[in-house]
């Protein structure tokens, strides 16, 4: 039970109960870097069961109940909060409203944690009575939308372990790349915190809650949907058959030289568009 390949599968759903604390906390800028550790242990796991040959029936149970945590769980959480940011932006934007800016003067994360608790407090019939404002009506309930992502990661982890066709590829978006996707929004808050450039404009723009909530949806949905997917495995590494693949990995890199953080949901948009392309194309050879 406690082999090495297990071990790492545990080490997986720490880094997800981790992020999870310090995202509860205000530190949804940690929240991203766990997750990479998580998908290290994820790739790890599975490729010392092969070559220790100690694949089993109880890794494979583990494995989706670390990823449930981690690629389902915290991916919903950190949207809660950054829809809470969202709604903080906006209430104070109304054309009722008198004050200036929910942002503190304090550090990135002690603001984020402010909003969280007057949120809560909003939430509970407890609010803090010395606030400047308060959340209220769809600023107060939209957050709930981002329980769709835990919701649809539930049902695509268990269909992934019965799903026979997922072998070569992937039939539906794979939890961690929807997880990486939604990791980007924190991470460009928090690159944009207390500048007035460009990355403060695109971080706060990408989290109205108008686009966020709508790619939450779309997102979920692809968690299901019966879409083929590429998936990064070589039988061979010639060129032919892996043109996608190889596509996929060139651009990526180039993407990140180029935008660094900031080129993680263009990669995802990227794998996307290769597979639906990638797809296309087998069905029009067959």
């Amino acid at each position: 039970m406690f082999s090495i390949p297990n071990f790492f599968t545990a080490s997986n759903l720490i880094c997800g109960v981790l992020g999870i604390i310090f995202s509860l906390s205000g530190r949804i800028d940690l929240a991203p870097w766990l997750v990479f550790v998580a998908l290290i242990c994820d790739f790890l796991d599975g490729f010392l069961a092969r070559k220790l040959k100690q694949a089993s029936d109880l890794g494979k149970q583990l494995d989706s109940l670390a990823d449930m945590v981690t690629f389902g769980v915290l991916p919903g959480v950190v949207c809660f909060i950054l829809l809470i940011i969202s709604g903080a932006n906006e209430i104070v934007h109304l054309p009722n409203s008198t004050v200036a800016s929910p942002w503190l003067s304090d550090s990135f994360g002690q603001s984020i944690n402010a909003l969280i608790d007057l949120y809560v407090g909003d939430l509970t019939g407890n609010p803090i009575t010395t606030a400047p404002f308060h959340f209220y009506g769809w600023y107060l309930f939209v957050p709930f939308i981002a329980l769709l992502i835990p919701f649809f990661s539930l049902f695509r982890l268990a269909k992934f372990n019965l799903d026979t066709r997922q072998s070569e590829q992937f039939i539906g978006l794979p939890t961690p790349a929807n997880t990486l996707f939604f990791m980007a929004f924190p991470l460009m808050l928090w690159d944009g915190w207390g500048t007035t450039d460009w990355k403060s404009t695109i971080s706060l723009l990408v989290l109205k809650d108008s686009i966020l909530t709508s790619f939450i949806v779309l997102f979920s949905f692809l968690l299901i949907a019966e879409l083929p997917l590429i998936a990064l495995k070589f039988k061979t590494f010639k060129w032919k058959k892996n043109e996608s693949r190889y596509i996929l990995i060139m651009g990526s890199c180039i993407l990140i030289m180029l935008l660094s953080l900031w080129s993680i949901p263009i990669i995802v948009f990227l794998y996307l568009i290769l597979s639906i392309i990638d797809n296309s194309t087998k069905k029009i050879k067959k």
